[in-house]
């Protein structure tokens, strides 16, 4: 399943175009706060597909029957890109256990690069509904291997996919890889991919528009 959360207007699409707009990314707050505002709808719309159950939540005039999370969902990300994204789910999920992974291109002079994940901290993973969140996902290499990491770590129920922008090629390449019953939240979606894996039009490296340009040595 994809949702593409810009497919008919709404403020969404909004925000998206302020992410892409590059007389706009100069401004580092509102970069991340559209992100920030993407990850609180994707939790919302989530929020709807998650198990439920019945709670009696006394009142000043009575009891009522509410109806409430069954189980806490586990909040990953993949720094540093996603932590605006990640802030924006938690401020929904905001008793949502979290989940930090370190996954990064590591380039070679050829041009090549391979994905590095070289950390990751979580809470136990069994029975859990995991909400992995990235703003790009351009190749789909990165959230291929953090998927199978946490599996490996864990018996997770379901995983879901928070992206800011995506591409058909990386969501049929988590899909391939993954199984097609994970499904994946989109601000928008791109067609094209540079043949350095790069998203086009996209909007650039989000890490650097959110926290400013890297050294990799």
């Amino acid at each position: 399943m994809v949702i593409n959360l810009s497919e008919q207007h709404s403020l969404v699409s909004n925000w998206v175009s302020e992410l892409r707009n590059t007389e706009i990314q100069g401004d580092r707050l509102r970069f991340r706060r559209n992100l920030e505002r993407i990850g609180e709808i994707a939790a919302y719309e989530i929020s709807k597909q998650l198990p439920f159950k019945i709670q009696e939540t006394p009142t000043p005039l009575g009891t009522h029957e509410s109806k409430v999370l069954a189980t806490q969902p586990v909040l990953a990300t993949i720094l540093r890109a996603g932590l605006p994204l990640h802030n924006g789910m938690l401020n929904y999920f905001d008793k949502a256990d979290n989940a930090f992974i370190s996954a990064y291109r590591k380039h070679h002079r050829d041009g090549s690069f391979e994905i590095s994940l070289e950390y990751m901290s979580c809470p136990a993973l069994d029975n859990r509904v995991i909400i992995i969140s990235d703003p790009m996902l351009a190749t789909g290499a990165s959230i291929v291997k953090t998927i199978q990491y946490m599996k490996n770590e864990g018996n997770p129920t379901a995983i879901h996919v928070v992206v800011a922008i995506a591409c058909t090629v990386g969501i049929e390449f988590i899909h391939r890889e993954c199984g097609s019953d994970i499904p994946i939240w989109c601000g928008d979606i791109d067609d094209e991919l540079t043949a350095k894996g790069y998203i086009v039009p996209g909007l650039g490296d989000a890490g650097d528009l959110a926290f400013g340009t890297k050294v990799q040595a």
